[in-house]
């Protein structure tokens, strides 16, 4: 692909930016561990691990957008999606400073993802074959609606010359 399409690089900057999010939170629960922030320890370097880990997956996915890789468009969906209630549970939770930026970059994210430039970018072969498809097929109605009319006027014709 010569040119990227901005859309395709606005949903490629988004998801980083959502990944680079997630990947500073579970650092920020490591380093509240290490402080002495979080009672129980267990609880505290696995909330740590799994969101820096889906921190480090999402980063994975927005590369995936920036290489126009095509299975990277539903997961970068799916990722926004559940970022979602995320975001709403930070927000009413004591870290909205981290809730509000997650749901305005979700929804953003969200927006590219599903553009008519990203799904061109991503499956640009697929949406020529099925127009092409749906040209062939156009065709060949025509040509059967063609030789039906053909049909009908030499069936008339031999009625015709039944009746003289």
């Amino acid at each position: 692909m010569s040119q990227r399409p901005a859309a395709l690089a606005a949903a490629a900057a988004l998801q980083s930016a959502t990944g680079l999010a997630a990947l500073a939170f579970g650092l920020s629960i490591a380093v509240e561990t290490v402080l002495g922030h979080w009672s129980n320890l267990a609880t505290a370097i696995s909330a740590s691990a799994l969101t820096a880990g889906g921190g480090l997956l999402i980063l994975w996915i927005a590369r995936g957008l920036w290489t126009a890789q095509r299975w990277s468009r539903s997961p970068a969906v799916l990722t926004q999606l559940f970022a979602l209630p995320v975001a709403v549970s930070l927000i009413q939770s004591d870290r909205p400073w981290w809730g509000y930026p997650l749901i305005t970059v979700a929804i953003l994210a969200l927006l590219t993802n599903l553009s008519r430039p990203v799904l061109e970018a991503l499956y640009a072969d697929d949406i020529a074959e099925a127009e092409r498809a749906a040209e062939e097929a156009e065709r060949a109605e025509a040509e059967a609606e063609a030789e039906r009319k053909a049909q009908g006027k030499r069936k008339k014709g031999q009625n015709n010359k039944k009746a003289v």
